[in-house]
């Protein structure tokens, strides 16, 4: 059976950075699926296919996404051609969302398999620094929130270290769920 892989983590953790690694030597039979997100194309962060407000209302009155939620002042989805890319036994990973994976299992049942990558505070804090997109007052708050507990069931991969590093050990535990 193919995996929608729901790959999750705090802003920072480094999750753009994991799929951009995956784009560039893609395990076999994974794809990396896009976001549509109402954020403009060059704001930085994620590859990402920019819509206005107007055109994600409408897409997703046309059924167009399979999954989709708010957050942060934008507008996120997963398009539905990620289940045609399942059908046809291609094991997908995303960049989804942990307070919506309870939509995201109810769309794609025993298919999905949820990852969250996880920092340390430290590592976190840094990185939301250096990549210098938030003041400090954001940074305490995205802080904050990775402090919450992850949700059950979903598997943890470290990303304190090398990046190269946690692509291998995603590569293993994606094996280890039989997403090979």
């Amino acid at each position: 059976m193919a995996r929608l892989i729901w790959l999750t983590g705090p802003s920072g953790s480094g999750k753009d950075s994991l799929l951009d690694a995956l784009r560039e030597a893609p395990p076999a039979r994974l794809l990396i699926a896009h976001r549509y997100i109402t954020r403009a194309a060059d704001a930085g962060g994620e590859n990402h296919v920019a819509l206005s407000e107007a055109e994600f209302a409408r897409r997703a009155a046309l059924g167009l996404f399979a999954v989709s939620w708010q957050a942060h002042g934008f507008y996120y989805a997963i398009g539905s051609e990620v289940e045609g890319w399942l059908q046809r036994g291609q094991n997908v990973v995303v960049n989804g969302s942990r307070l919506h994976l309870a939509q995201a299992q109810a769309r794609f049942g025993p298919q999905l398999l949820p990852v969250c990558l996880q920092v340390t505070p430290s590592v976190l804090a840094a990185r939301l620094r250096q990549r210098g997109r938030e003041d400090e007052a954001e940074i305490a708050r995205r802080l904050a929130r990775a402090a919450q507990p992850q949700p059950d069931g979903c598997l943890l991969l470290n990303n304190d270290g090398a990046l190269d590093r946690t692509v291998w050990q995603l590569c293993q535990l994606l094996e280890a769920h039989q997403c090979n």
